[in-house]
């Protein structure tokens, strides 16, 4: 099992892993054909300024109890036990938002277009590294393996 963990003090806010989110989650083959003010093109993540007027990178944690999962009345939202991936299925989904308002983190939000949606991390799971780490200039987010941090 891999985890995306976010080193801020590397982060600059460049925004580059947002674009890769929303490059990887568009029908478009390069950075520069993306519509960036298209609502079909949200990113699954965001950066956000702390107090101290530093960006911060906030990412789905894919968390060992992801409180989205158990609030999910429908069963949209489940943990892989293998992969420890927290998906989401549209199909199940009876947008309630309950996992929204339960994510810690507040990284779930819900979709601009049909407002019924929620845009949800899967660590780019048809890849081996998460566009966003891939495309990360200063390498302020990075893959680690479970075990390494595991208590």
């Amino acid at each position: 099992m891999h985890r995306i963990l976010i080193d801020k003090d590397l982060c600059e806010g460049c925004k580059t892993c947002v674009l890769a989110c929303m490059l990887r989650n568009s029908n478009k083959d390069d950075i520069y054909t993306l519509d960036l003010s298209s609502i079909d093109t949200e990113s699954k993540n965001h950066i956000e300024i702390d107090k101290n007027n530093k960006p911060v990178p906030i990412f789905c944690r894919h968390c060992d109890e992801p409180e989205c999962v158990m609030t999910c009345m429908s069963g949209a939202m489940t943990k892989d036990k293998e992969t420890g991936i927290v998906s989401y299925d549209e199909n199940k989904c009876g947008s309630c938002y309950m996992c929204v308002m339960s994510c810690p983190y507040g990284v779930l939000k819900v979709d601009d277009r049909s407002k019924q949606k929620i845009l949800k991390c899967d660590l780019c799971k048809d890849k081996e590294i998460p566009r966003c780490v891939e495309m990360c200039p200063t390498g302020a987010i990075y893959l680690q393996k479970e075990d390494a941090y595991a208590k």
